[in-house]
């Protein structure tokens, strides 16, 4: 499509990619819409982005980022159940670390949700020093839904340009991330136990509230406050972040894993070789009280928020193509009870190894902005990697970036997990999974 030419949106559900190419020197970026009643939004409420992934009518949600050669950021739109009152739905994407000068092969395509047939497509083009764009919009005509071309650039990003349609942001600083003390040695290898022992009952350090008790739902202040746009990305240069120091003292905080691959043939979501990709999101934990165990559906463990290990997998995804993905949840109100987190993902099925699998890990606290991060770049056989570290350092809770491929074990095809716990010293045996 060509600026300003307009097209008719047939589907009653539509999705919405923003991609570009991705390469050296680069940067990030990320999809958003507003959807407007007249030339402005009623409500932050009105605004969808990484930060605020679904309008509170459910007809606008962002559906997450996949990684690879041609990075495509999503949103979803069911036209259909927009409320009445929005006449248009702009849909912008904002530059993360650069502008969109050193962008290639910028695009949205709009694709009917139902077939996956492409509706409209529109490659921008001619960016210099712009760091945020509307790219096209979806607006109501006599009856019907329309896509324009846009393509109009602000110099001063998703903030400038949210605040043109009516948000209020927050422009508060964004804290440092957190260096955390040296690294544990890599212990020796131990001889392999014959079986874990159950989990032990949890006993609450004395002089603290017994943690099986649910807590209350916190107190939501009058008033609506500022939308924050802050974003942390942890990198091979910066791995670190203090959750506490961030504001994410509270809550259950959403640990997102989503993934694609890459066949020789090209790019694909959630498949390889024409088989279902099924990564698996699971976690060690210990507590305070030297208490260990594992959340994984292998182990048939999905673990509990009320209770220990105050942490609980949400869903088995086997595609990866799944708007949600895989989660973990995690029940921050009882972090004093946590000693350290490991989060590692295995492959279940439909690949042989992580080469041409790309994911990206999200963790959501609440009242703080999301922790993002990539794993890619596998170039052996292994089946299981390490994501992060969550730890208990004096008080505050640390959330490392690991970003580790683990391999098997000599003649043990199955055995990365046992690497995993060798390598990060978790001191229990296994038993064999049981399928899922």
């Amino acid at each position: 499509m060509m600026k300003g030419a307009n097209v008719v949106v047939p589907a009653a559900e539509v999705r919405v990619e923003v991609s570009w190419q991705a390469g050296p020197g680069v940067p990030d970026a990320d999809a958003s819409a507003l959807l407007l009643a007249g030339a402005k939004v009623r409500s932050d409420d009105d605004f969808v982005f990484y930060n605020q992934a679904v309008h509170p009518s459910g007809a606008v949600r962002h559906a997450g980022k996949h990684q690879g050669p041609t990075v495509v950021d999503t949103l979803s739109v069911r036209l259909a159940q927009v409320e009445p009152q929005i006449e248009k739905i702009v849909l912008a994407a904002s530059a993360d670390g650069g502008t969109f000068g050193q962008f290639r092969d910028l695009c949205i395509r709009v694709l009917d949700a139902a077939t996956g047939g492409e509706v409209a497509r529109f490659d921008s083009t001619g960016a210099t020093t712009e760091t945020a764009f509307v790219l096209g919009e979806l607006y109501r005509r006599q009856g019907a839904w329309k896509f324009r071309a846009v393509g109009q650039g602000y110099d001063t990003g998703l903030a400038g340009l949210a605040t043109d349609f009516g948000i209020t942001v927050d422009d508060a600083p964004v804290d440092q991330p957190f260096t955390p003390p040296p690294s544990r040695p890599t212990p020796a290898a131990q001889p392999q136990q014959p079986a874990p022992p159950p989990t032990q009952p949890y006993a609450p350090p004395q002089g603290q509230p017994h943690p099986g008790a649910r807590f209350p739902s916190p107190a939501t202040p009058s008033g609506q406050a500022p939308v924050n746009l802050a974003k942390v990305s942890l990198t091979k240069e910066s791995p670190s972040v203090s959750l506490t120091k961030h504001g994410a003292t509270g809550g259950v905080m959403r640990v997102n894993l989503n993934w694609t691959s890459m066949a020789a043939t090209g790019r694909i979501f959630g498949k390889l070789r024409g088989k279902n990709i099924d990564l698996d999101l699971c976690c060690f934990f210990e507590l305070v009280n030297g208490a260990i165990g594992s959340v994984r559906a292998l182990d048939r463990r999905f673990g509990a928020l009320y209770e220990p290990p105050f942490i609980h997998l949400d869903q088995d995804d086997r595609t990866g193509a799944s708007i949600t993905g895989e989660n973990l949840s995690i029940n921050l109100d009882y972090t004093r009870f946590f000693r350290r987190i490991l989060v590692f993902a295995s492959i279940y099925d439909g690949a042989s190894d992580f080469r041409n699998v790309h994911a990206t890990v999200t963790l959501h606290p609440v009242n703080s902005a999301p922790i993002e991060m990539t794993l890619d770049g596998c170039t052996d056989n292994s089946r299981d990697a390490v994501l992060a570290v969550l730890e208990n350092v004096n008080g505050e809770l640390v959330v490392r970036r690991e970003g580790v491929f683990v391999r098997p074990p000599a003649g043990q095809p199955g055995g990365g997990v046992m690497e995993i716990a060798r390598l990060y010293n978790w001191d229990f045996g296994f038993q064999a999974g049981r399928g899922k």
